[in-house]
């Protein structure tokens, strides 16, 4: 067996944040070369990866990141198995290069990219690789948790987060000119649709966000809820119905959670024309670990 010098044990244990018998371990592997061992430990996150392929994971954080004129923002999702490993200084740093990862990340490119984009040298798949090699559990960045926009005229984008981390929101709105978009009535309004979106995780913006599929579903079960009604009313009240669906799960027609006495939209309207302007919701983004 190849006799490895402790100083090389302790660089790759540097390099890869692995153990030191997991690093001693790989270098004898690939009799002393720090290249060769550093794609061993790799290969064992892989292997682990693919072992644990079909586990779940329930377990993770929401990161968000606004740059600081609010013009652009980002949203992911940072999943693993347990919440033991959820609060660990490995996951934690791992939370913030995904933040880091967000930022570099441009608007246009989705959640594939992210993957593949570096912080301090390191691409966040094979960062990943490399937490799961060590903790031991499936570790992901799942490609469809992942939104970045980027304004592309008047309006402002807002993030939240819940305190527990484990759900968040990021809102786009356009304005109609920028005042409007600064105004602190609208900025505090926007925050606050986030959080609403985070609470009452509406299916779209409006109805037309909704799959036809789904609403011809819906009418199909409240159809049969009220067959044995007189055929003369069961359309009207299947319409009642689904006017009330509608204003459950569409974000614009939601009764808001501040005041459930207005809409979103009306909210919004009276937030803008305090501001001396005009807004609208553009798109909405919500995930949710668990």
């Amino acid at each position: 067996m190849t006799d490895i010098p402790a100083s090389i044990v302790m660089k790759l244990r540097k390099m890869s944040g692995q153990g030191m018998m997991d690093c001693k371990r790989a270098l004898q592997e690939a009799n002393g070369d720090i290249e060769q061992a550093m794609g061993v430990l790799r290969k064992k996150g892989l292997a682990t990866l693919a072992k644990r392929a079909e586990r779940e994971t329930t377990e993770g954080t929401v990161v968000a990141w606004e740059n600081a004129n609010g013009r652009m923002a980002g949203i992911a999702v940072l999943r693993c198995e347990t919440d033991f490993v959820a609060k660990s200084d490995d996951f934690v740093q791992m939370v913030e290069a995904v933040k880091r990862g967000v930022q570099q990340c441009k608007a246009d490119e989705g959640g594939d990219r992210l993957l593949e984009t570096s912080v301090d040298g390191k691409k966040l798949n094979d960062m990943l690789t490399g937490l799961v090699s060590r903790t031991g559990e499936k570790i992901q960045l799942v490609k469809e948790e992942y939104a970045r926009y980027e304004l592309d005229g008047p309006g402002l984008i807002s993030t939240y987060i819940h305190f527990n981390g484990k759900v968040g929101t990021m809102v786009e709105i356009e304005t109609s000119d920028e005042a409007t978009a600064a105004a602190d009535a609208l900025r505090q309004t926007a925050s606050d649709i986030a959080m609403h979106i985070t609470a009452t995780k509406p299916m779209s913006l409006d109805k037309d966000g909704i799959d036809p599929e789904t609403i011809e579903q819906e009418k199909t079960i409240f159809a049969e809820q009220v067959k044995n009604k007189p055929a003369n009313i069961i359309d009207k009240i299947v319409e009642g119905k689904m006017k009330k669906f509608f204003a459950e799960n569409c974000l614009l027609e939601q009764p808001f959670v501040k005041d459930d006495s207005k809409s979103v939209a009306q909210v919004l309207t009276e937030a803008a024309k305090q501001a001396g302007g005009e807004a609208k919701i553009k798109r909405f983004a919500r995930f949710e670990v668990g």
